[in-house]
């Protein structure tokens, strides 16, 4: 492709500076809107060396203003003066800023816990028209992409591929998502903190889960609520503390019995009720033999692994399972045993052990069972100290609305069927 045909194509892609609120003056012509506007949000500490080079790879090809690196700007801080200066212009009788509104679509490039992010931020704007977002693998699991066809190796770098991949987003069919919140209460420790700690060496805070300062009547004075949203999976146990002591195996999770052979079993730690279809809440029987479990939205784990698998049709239909569809507003749970248990996700219809599927969980840890636990949201693992002397904490999993993704036309991922 030459450079004045691969200039036309750019044009599809290509958001001018008065749009972004870069001085008012519309220089060039733009009588006609882009196909496929995009923003590009880039983590430049993702993939090593890999993010700052992508980022001048699209600042090269597009707008370099249409393009942020997310180590010096949040998304939400871009989106909502984004937005803000579109409606101004639409107000102004500016029909280029319509349109670019109705066809904007979003890329971000890092790990699930960068996507995680900017998915929780469209959807915390409460847009009229949310702009679906494309994931471009540059982290270590890369479930999400993966999830929807991008793949789950980090990209290439050069002119030539960056411009195959818009070519795919323009492409690329809308699917919708649930998004899922995690809110945890517990009384505050007699000493010492209660908040999340990061992994060892991790300087940022987490993004997925953070203390929640506004009132909320539903607890009293002493306890602490802390809050998040996940779009692929929450884990607790084995696996998350495999992750969080970042364990040198290529599926790491699955050593930890290995290494933590007192890893407590979840029925140890907690009881875990879930809500019927009917309405009723019920007691969730998990076996004593399992240590960790994992609440899954989409059909990767682990770097690209399903642990719920293809149940057969006249199990499911006895125990009133459903196929697991990512805009069901039902998540699948899924326990692990072992390392060994772990490894049956590499075989042929390998899975975990599936316990429900269920549209909220209500987590209740026992007293004494533990000063601590380890969980994970979307790639973003944590310790979690609790209070040992006082059982009063809860986690609770419940629907968040959903996002919308891109995707190409065939991807591991399915929607609900039309009818």
């Amino acid at each position: 492709m030459g450079d004045r045909d691969s200039d036309d194509v750019l044009k599809d892609f290509f958001v001018p500076d008065y749009i972004l609120g870069h001085g008012s003056e519309r220089v060039g012509d733009f009588s006609h809107a882009p196909a496929c506007p995009v923003i590009v949000f880039i983590n430049s500490k993702s993939g090593g060396q890999r993010g700052g080079d992508l980022i001048v790879t699209y600042r090269t090809l597009l707008n370099k203003n249409q393009v942020f690196d997310l180590g010096e700007i949040a998304p939400g801080e871009v989106l909502r003066e984004l937005y803000k200066n579109l409606e101004i212009l639409k107000q102004d009788g500016d029909p280029l800023a319509s349109e670019i509104q109705k066809r904007l679509k979003l890329i971000v490039a890092g790990g699930d816990g960068t996507a995680n992010w900017l998915l929780g931020v469209v959807s915390d704007l409460k847009l009229s028209e949310p702009p679906p977002v494309a994931t471009v693998p540059l982290g270590t699991g890369n479930n999400l992409p993966f999830s929807f066809g991008w793949g789950k190796k980090n990209p290439r770098i050069d002119r030539q591929s960056v411009m195959s991949f818009l070519n795919q987003v323009k492409t690329a069919i809308e699917m919708k998502i649930d998004g899922w919140h995690l809110v945890m209460r517990m009384r505050a420790l007699k000493e010492g903190s209660c908040d999340p700690i990061a992994p060892s060496g991790q300087t940022n805070s987490l993004n997925a889960f953070q203390q929640v300062f506004e009132p909320d009547p539903s607890y009293m004075d002493g306890f602490h609520k802390y809050g998040g949203r996940f779009w692929n999976y929450f884990s607790m146990g084995m696996d998350a503390q495999s992750n969080y002591l970042k364990l040198g195996c290529t599926q790491g999770w699955f050593c930890t019995s290995c290494f933590h052979p007192s890893s407590r079993n979840i029925a140890q730690l907690a009881n875990v009720r879930i809500l019927r279809r009917q309405g009723q809440w019920e007691d969730l029987y998990v076996p004593r033999s399992i240590r960790s479990i994992v609440c899954l939205n989409l059909p990767s784990f682990s770097g690209g692994l399903d642990p719920w698998g293809t149940p057969d049709p006249k199990k499911s239909h006895e125990r009133d399972l459903t196929p697991p569809y990512v805009d069901d507003g039902l998540i699948e749970i899924v326990g692990f045993r072992d390392a060994w248990h772990g490894l049956i996700l590499l075989l042929p219809k390998g899975h975990g052990t599936r316990l429900a599927q269920t549209s909220r969980v209500h987590f209740e840890f026992k007293t004494r069972a533990a000063d601590h636990t380890y969980m994970r949201i979307d790639g973003e693992p944590w310790r979690q100290p609790l209070p040992f002397e006082d059982g009063s904490v809860t986690v609770e999993i419940s629907h968040a609305g959903q996002a919308k993704m891109l995707a190409p036309p065939s991807c591991r991922s399915k929607s609900l069927p039309i009818t």
